[in-house]
């Protein structure tokens, strides 16, 4: 696998409109992207540091992903995310070393990137995402 750099960071918020302010008016960021990831169950808002990006997730039903992690753990962050070229052969290469695998395959992620997410319980307890 050859990761060319960190993707970007996601960090859970209960609210995107709570949540931006900080990241624009401390940090002095702008929010270029806004979206809905249906299947997800998650709306997204992105911010550029450099060549890495931020993406804040506010979860859009109380049954999603990043609702439990935030009934459990609070608002926070999520995971980290990697770029990858050959997100399938990826998984294949990360499984074979022992890896637990979340997603088996990948699947459209926010950006229209295709995504897949590495266990926790098989990356020194970092939800790791592969993104490409």
């Amino acid at each position: 696998m050859n990761i060319s750099h960190i993707e970007h960071i996601g960090i859970a918020v209960n609210d995107l409109q709570t949540a931006i302010p900080y990241y624009e008016k401390v940090l002095g960021l702008k929010c270029y992207s806004i979206e809905e990831v249906a299947d997800q169950k998650v709306k997204t808002a992105f911010f550029k540091v450099g060549g890495t990006k931020i993406e804040l997730l506010e979860p859009m039903s109380p049954d999603s992903t990043i609702a439990k992690f935030i009934e459990k753990k609070g608002e926070g962050v999520h995971h980290i995310a990697f770029a990858v070229h050959g997100v399938a052969e990826a998984l294949k290469e990360v499984e074979e070393k022992g890896v637990q695998l979340i997603d088996k395959a990948p699947r459209k992620g926010a950006e229209g990137l295709n995504i897949a997410f590495l266990h926790p319980k098989s990356t020194q307890g970092v939800l790791t995402e592969l993104c490409e």
